[in-house]
């Protein structure tokens, strides 16, 4: 354990160690029952505490846990985020018609791929991980939009594009089915029903909607608030989030200039207005400046890194009045000029940029990198793959940032109000020094 991490170990003791008025108490290290987890206004909380999130995704877990020669890859991965502190992953609920399909037509499931997810579920909560299960893509991988507009026009429906999907009755039926069939799933290692699983941290309407058809965003609209009232009516335990890239749209024009490029404001999503829909418990911002700004590695990057992320986090609370997680973040080892150096840099700035959220008790609730691999995995490697083994710097970093949010999870209950003695030392400890 290097000497930064002991020095916040030794404030973790110090804090439960002051007296507080505060009957609750809290202990780092106590085993807390597994409980869903809520919100209370702009915060997510369990058992009455707060739960800033530092997370992951790893997309393919299910696909992996289907056949039995990649199956121990799923438990790798959940095994090696827990040991940097990482609580929650988000990853698939889906797989439209694909290779090792789950839904292989509408309405008819590949029982041995949804045993599968089932394991990951099973698992997760084993390592004591909450997921984020997104429920079909914007983009043709694993099926999304594409593949229900191909089983409509097998149907015998017109249509003429593939953002017919938000807008056709039996498409918008289609994507009904399928998370009910997913909400209502009995789980076969757990025997709990999907959508009373504590471990299952929220449902994703769809990873990265865009309705480029329709650049004033009523279509799409129209279709979140359908969908999130939906979930909520069958399932009004677990929060719901929508999936979004974070675009700032028609109804906010003055916010616009926060995008990271003009096209941005033509896919058809709104920030604001999406998220001031009926149902939705959280908003969700992805961060990708090497792909929206330029390939290039450049201070511009963490320019726009650090704006993107205020304004989003001001949003949530000035107009939103809900937590927001950044929910892919990351950089590609294949961008040009890129190092190690600058990764690491990307990565502090985004943690930075949470905890000065989370001194102030304010919207930023939480942030998941894209993406954590397992070794052996290099194959499907994106270009952002990380894997901890082979990147000591940045799981130095990740573990630091995790200590920090572990320890502020276990302040107090929200009834302190943070006003509590352990709040000010913590204070004194975590924030006087830079990232």
């Amino acid at each position: 354990m290097d000497t930064q991490k002991k020095r916040l170990w030794s404030v973790a003791i110090l804090i439960m160690s002051i007296g507080t008025s505060n009957s609750s108490g809290f202990d780092v290290m106590e085993e807390e029952a597994w409980e869903m987890v809520g919100k209370k206004g702009n915060q997510f909380v369990v058992n009455d505490k707060p739960f800033y999130v530092n997370g992951f995704n790893t997309y393919w877990l299910m696909v992996f846990a289907a056949d039995e020669s990649t199956r121990g890859k799923v438990t790798e991965v959940f095994q090696q985020a827990s040991s940097v502190g990482l609580t929650v992953c988000r990853t698939w609920a889906f797989n439209d018609g694909q290779w090792r399909a789950l839904q292989k037509s509408p309405g008819v499931y590949d029982e041995d791929v949804f045993k599968a997810l089932d394991f990951v579920v099973s698992e997760a909560k084993k390592f004591k991980i909450r997921l984020i299960l997104s429920l079909t893509n914007n983009w043709e991988a694993y099926g999304g939009k594409a593949q229900y507009v191909k089983w409509g026009k097998a149907a015998g429906l017109n249509l003429t594009s593939d953002d017919d999907f938000f807008s056709h009755s039996t498409l918008r039926t289609y994507y009904k089915a399928h998370v009910k069939s997913v909400l209502n799933r009995v789980n076969t290692f757990t025997n709990m029903t999907y959508k009373d699983d504590p471990t299952i941290f929220a449902w994703e309407l769809m990873n990265e909607p865009r309705c480029t058809t329709d650049p004033s965003g009523d279509k799409l609209q129209s279709w979140i608030q359908e969908m999130a009232y939906y979930i909520k009516s069958m399932d009004a335990k677990h929060l719901v989030e929508i999936g979004t890239e974070g675009f700032y749209g028609p109804s906010a024009p003055e916010r616009a200039q926060f995008n990271p490029n003009s096209y941005a404001t033509q896919v058809g999503t709104d920030f604001i207005r999406n998220h001031q829909t009926l149902g939705v418990d959280f908003a969700s911002v992805h961060i990708y400046a090497d792909s929206w700004i330029s390939q290039t590695i450049s201070d511009a990057h963490i320019e726009f890194t650090k704006s993107w992320m205020e304004a989003h986090i001001e949003d949530a609370e000035k107009y939103l009045g809900m937590p927001v997680i950044f929910a892919e973040f990351g950089v590609s080892a294949k961008d040009q000029g890129f190092n190690s150096s600058f990764r690491d840099t990307m990565f502090n700035t985004v943690y930075k940029t949470l905890l000065n959220s989370t001194k102030r008790g304010g919207s930023g609730g939480g942030t998941l990198m894209w993406q954590l691999f397992p070794e052996g995995t290099d194959y499907m490697d994106d270009g952002y793959a990380l894997v901890l083994s082979k990147s000591p710097s940045i799981s130095n970093i990740i573990s630091l940032h995790s200590t920090r949010l572990a320890i502020f999870n276990s302040v107090c209950s929200m009834k302190c109000k943070w006003g509590c003695k352990k709040k000010n030392a913590l204070d004194t400890f975590l924030y006087h020094d830079e990232l």
